[in-house]
């Protein structure tokens, strides 16, 4: 329900009215990545520091801003900070996870076997100690990778000189982070009468290039909860992923547990994760 308003909007309106709030994120979020993605400003991310020493904040956006990685959206168009930092969010959790690939990928690169399709003995030694924690990885991960650039090699004639230039920018998903927001864009709140619903208020524009504040209004979101949400959950602002006409919300919670004792047990369960299945599980 638009609460300025008071009208019930359908299905198809609301995701028409949270695409073009995701638009003006994922414009945003584009510009940032294709100025940023290259390896110095990514290592730069990657150090956890700033120009002066200081540890960068977890928050991506708050990094971002710290080092002075700034966006805004097109001339004209009116959003508030929280929107920006939606975008700074999502490109900076890009941009910190290519860290890794950028290691895996140098290391592939820099000790090429001689028959990319079947390494000896030797050669995966090399590679393994060329890349970050190799003697710990997965032997599937570095042979993807290997296929990877040798598939640009096939098409260019020759390797990529990193992950970037291998990779290409990476293409921007269409979601609302609202985890970066606070109460002035977004709330989420239980009912106080049924434990399974909660109600999500946010502000949405009402037209897909909002030329001041009094463009976008407050639209409240009942949402119900799967059963497997603890009644005393506190439940977390979600992620909001459109598909098609649908908006899906991504909702985190936390509950308490006991603390687990050390000794006394006389079952234990192992869990680990898994390559070709999520967990792995065993009594």
């Amino acid at each position: 329900m638009d609460e300025g308003t008071g009208e019930v909007l359908s299905q198809a309106v609301l995701a028409q009215r949270i695409g073009w709030c995701v638009d003006l994120v994922a414009g945003m979020v584009s510009g940032l990545l294709a100025e940023r993605w290259n390896p110095a400003d990514v290592e730069v991310l990657a150090s956890g520091v700033d120009a002066s020493g200081r540890k960068l904040p977890s928050n991506a956006w708050m990094a971002l801003r710290r080092l002075g990685w700034t966006v805004a959206p097109p001339e004209g168009v009116r959003v508030n900070d929280r929107i920006v930092r939606m975008a700074q969010e999502q490109a900076g959790r890009a941009l910190r996870s290519a860290s890794w690939r950028a290691g895996l990928t140098s290391g592939v690169l820099a000790t090429w076997p001689a028959d990319p399709r079947q390494r000896t003995a030797q050669e995966w030694e090399q590679v393994r100690k060329a890349v970050p924690g190799g003697e710990h990885l997965p032997s599937s991960m570095i042979k993807s990778r290997t296929r990877q650039a040798a598939r640009f090699l096939a098409a260019n004639g020759r390797l990529p000189v990193d992950v970037f230039e291998l990779e290409g920018v990476p293409r921007v998903a269409r979601m609302l982070l609202l985890a970066a927001c606070d109460r002035q864009q977004a709330s989420i709140e239980r009912s106080d009468t049924d434990p399974a619903r909660v109600l999500l208020r946010l502000q949405l524009p009402t037209r897909p290039d909002p030329r001041a504040y009094a463009d976008w209004t407050w639209v409240a979101c009942p949402i119900s909860l799967p059963p497997t949400v603890p009644a005393g959950a506190v439940v977390h602002l979600p992620s909001l992923r459109l598909t098609g006409r649908q908006v899906h919300a991504d909702v985190a919670y936390t509950h308490a547990v006991p603390k687990a004792r050390r000794t006394g047990h006389s079952v234990a369960l192992g869990v680990d994760w898994g390559l070709n299945t999520l967990l792995s599980a065993g009594a």
